[in-house]
């Protein structure tokens, strides 16, 4: 059995890529705000006209009908050019939390949004293992109160899903009475944090209880194969600039490419790299509804992040001193790397829910 890319994948891949070439050049991540608060309208525009918002969305609701193992090839190319745009909480895990959730009103008056992208849902896991930071919220019916810690695409969002530890989904507008937005910039300068103070703000409410649960499982592992895709995107990236500048240094008369440490360095990332994608596109085709999503993103998740680590470290020094210049722009990639090994649970904490799915410790 040969399993690759279809050509309507291979088609969606490269047109995408395309857009990000034109739209995210390194001159472009140069002059993203320290604080990172500003969308790239036609960097935006440009993805809602490919369909990316709406990948996940079906094509009832005006969406692409396309599947989770599409998205994540979508989040590596996005980490490829470490583009400064919303999609792992508002193309991913916020339909797919509307999608699990059942209702067919709430569908009916979401997706389409969603995949013209006139909503962006920014992702906030309150409660949850996951979430980073001391998020705590409460419900009284139909209002929230507390604080959202660190939302996923918090940047230009309009709305913000969020998933309370006793199972309700909700979904909260950020320009509602009771809701004060906070951003700040972050290690990613790409992808900006911030927090959300909600003060009995009304919220929609999608589903609840042991439903809830399963719907914010699933979005978690969606989530942690999607951040995963965008590591070996990212790592991809740098392992690539640092051939290309292996062999176009010179010292002592020769490119140091020709030098065995040197390519060493670069036959060890290329090697960590290529099981990696296939583990990454495992775990994304995995999230449609597979009964090993949840444990196959957990491992994707941590090995990336693990390996993510490695390559942007080596990757770096076949550089050498330029490798930490601003100018170079290495850093983009090498944060977001780190970005990613972080945002809902480091390997650690995957691994251990992954050995306790598999029955050796508990949840």
């Amino acid at each position: 059995m040969e399993f690759g890319l279809s050509d309507t994948q291979r088609l969606f891949e490269r047109a995408l890529r395309n857009v990000l070439a034109g739209h995210v050049p390194l001159d472009a991540l140069h002059r993203l705000p320290a604080s990172g608060a500003d969308l790239d309208a036609k960097l935006w525009a440009a993805l809602t006209e490919l369909g990316l918002p709406g990948v996940l969305v079906p094509e009832t609701f005006g969406g692409a009908g396309l599947g989770t193992f599409e998205a994540g090839l979508a989040a590596e190319a996005l980490g490829s050019f470490a583009a400064p745009a919303p999609f792992v909480g508002a193309a991913v895990m916020a339909p797919l939390a509307i999608l699990r959730a059942g209702r067919e009103a709430a569908q009916a008056a979401w997706l389409p949004r969603i995949a013209a992208g006139t909503a962006r849902v920014a992702v906030a896991l309150a409660g949850l293992d996951a979430a980073a930071g001391s998020t705590s919220v409460q419900r009284h019916g139909e209002r929230l109160s507390g604080r959202l810690d660190q939302p996923i695409d918090l940047a230009g969002a309009t709305h913000v899903l969020t998933a309370l530890a006793d199972g309700t989904i909700a979904l909260v507008a950020l320009d509602a009475p009771g809701v004060r937005v906070t951003l700040r910039a972050s290690l990613d300068r790409t992808r900006p944090l911030g927090e959300v103070a909600l003060a009995e703000a009304p919220a929609e409410i999608l589903t609840a209880g042991d439903d809830g649960r399963r719907v914010a499982a699933a979005m978690l592992a969606a989530g942690r194969a999607m951040l995963a895709a965008d590591t070996l995107g990212a790592a991809q990236t740098m392992l690539d600039r640092a051939v290309a500048h292996a062999q176009q240094r010179e010292q002592f008369g020769r490119p140091i490419g020709s030098f065995q440490a040197v390519k060493h360095l670069c036959a060890d990332m290329a090697t960590m790299l290529e099981p990696a994608r296939a583990l990454v596109w495992h775990a994304a085709h995995a999230q449609d509804g597979r009964d090993d999503a949840r444990l196959l993103a957990c491992h994707a998740k941590a090995h990336l992040g693990e390996v993510g680590r490695e390559v942007a470290r080596m990757a770096t020094e076949v550089h050498g001193g330029m490798g930490f210049t601003h100018e170079l722009g290495l850093h983009y990639w090498f944060k977001r790397i780190g970005s990613n090994r972080q945002l809902l649970g480091g390997p650690e904490q995957c691994r251990r829910e992954a050995a306790a799915l598999q029955g050796w410790g508990t949840t």
